[in-house]
């Protein structure tokens, strides 16, 4: 055991059937050097901005925005009633979706007439689509 480690014993109840069982456990805790604290805290970013990141991986919570978002990647361009059509979704459900993905900047809307047509909004959003296609299947 180093100088940054130290064992903790605790007890821990559970059911088990109709049986209250106690187990004790011990633990090795480790603890952070001074070095890493301070350059852990020289790289943590701002909570706002953490705050924004968990806000933004909610967006992709959605599995209704997940097929969305892969209809754009796949088609490049679509306007809500070919997107609504193809997903099987409701034009007001499939503009609701487009907004909160728009609000989030996953998608970028252009109007021709009286229809808009949606896209990806960067390649930002086809590497995050890209990359979590790619963990799923490891």
């Amino acid at each position: 055991m180093n100088r940054y480690s130290s064992v903790q014993s605790f007890e821990v109840n559970y059911q088990k059937g109709s049986a209250n069982v106690t187990e004790k456990t011990d633990m090795n805790y480790y603890a952070i050097t001074d070095e890493k604290a301070k350059k852990l805290s020289e790289e943590m970013p701002a909570d706002e901005k953490l705050y924004d990141l968990a806000e933004l991986f909610k967006v992709f919570g959605d599995s209704t925005r997940i097929r969305i978002l892969y209809a754009l990647l796949e088609s490049e361009e679509l306007c809500v009633s070919d997107l609504a059509q193809f997903l099987t979704l409701t034009p007001t459900a499939c503009s609701h979706q487009l907004r909160v993905l728009k609000n989030n900047k996953l998608v970028r809307a252009r109007r021709d007439g009286k229809t808009i047509f949606y896209s990806l909004a960067d390649e930002h959003v086809r590497h995050i689509l890209g990359m979590g296609m790619e963990h799923i299947m490891e």
